[in-house]
């Protein structure tokens, strides 16, 4: 191999793979529900499952960057191939899939409230690049290392898609949403200005592979997890809303507080 040629880490980069792929798949859904609809017939089954798989990408997400920091792997092709899978994953699959469901009826409105959200994540995702490379090359902390500056884009993703999901839970055997839906305009628009905001949330690195954690502290999160899943109506959009809550809650906490939150939360 070409000693100009970037280095690719398998396991890293086949995590981000399945993130591109999940994507992929929630926007090829979401098509599919677009020309069902336009047939009259039902569609709520296809949003379900590009929810599914833009959820699916926020696990892929999670796994990737551990893969690459617990062995070292963490090169500049493994997070620019993260970036673009990020835009279509968490950009463009959940600005189509609310377009799908309501901006639509706005006409041209609606476009530009979906290209705000889309274009606010790629600003969020190169100023994130940007002070990544300005870390290699002076050596400081990217955005102070266990912070990120501004919602993350996954967790943006992941709310719209899990309020989507917690407001198709109300119209169960419907064939599209209710009014419920008018509701998500406004909450992609605003995530649009967290991404790129100021507001500092945890970036949870310190939990990885190695982390260790007591016998009763282990059993708790998996009842939690189960419980989360038993519960995946609401569960998820609650844990979202609650993490979009505490980056404005975050600097009013003593330190010591807050350190203690953000470890259990890493438990």
């Amino acid at each position: 191999m070409s000693s100009h040629e970037p280095k690719i880490y398998l396991l890293p980069n086949l995590m981000t793979a399945g993130n591109l792929f999940c994507g992929f798949a929630a926007v090829l859904k979401i098509i599919e529900a677009s020309l069902l609809s336009a047939a009259g017939e039902p569609v709520v089954m296809r949003y379900h499952v590009a929810i599914a798989f833009i959820l699916g990408a926020c696990f892929f997400d999670l796994l990737d960057g551990r893969l690459a920091r617990l062995g070292g792997h963490e090169s500049p092709f493994g997070r620019e191939f993260d970036s673009l899978a990020d835009m279509v994953s968490f950009g463009l699959a959940p600005a189509l899939l609310v377009y799908q469901i309501v901006l639509q009826d706005f006409h041209r409105t609606g476009w530009i409230i979906a290209f705000v959200y889309l274009l606010c994540g790629a600003l969020r995702l190169a100023r994130f690049n940007c002070l990544a490379e300005i870390q290699k090359t002076k050596g400081g902390d990217q955005e102070c290392s266990l912070e990120f500056s501004g919602f993350p884009i996954p967790a943006a993703a992941g709310l719209i898609a899990s309020l989507t999901l917690l407001m198709l839970s109300f119209d169960e055997g419907q064939r599209t949403l209710g009014r419920w839906k008018f509701a998500l305009p406004p909450v992609l628009f605003f995530l649009s200005f967290m991404m790129f905001s100021r507001v500092r949330y945890p970036s949870f690195k310190g939990l990885n592979w190695g982390s260790q954690r007591s016998i009763p502290r282990f059993l708790i999160t998996i009842l939690v997890l189960v419980f989360a899943a038993m519960n995946y109506e609401w569960m998820p959009a609650v844990l979202f809303v609650m993490f979009l809550i505490y980056g404005f809650v975050r600097p009013f906490l003593s330190k010591p507080l807050r350190d203690e939150i953000e470890e259990e939360a890493m438990e």
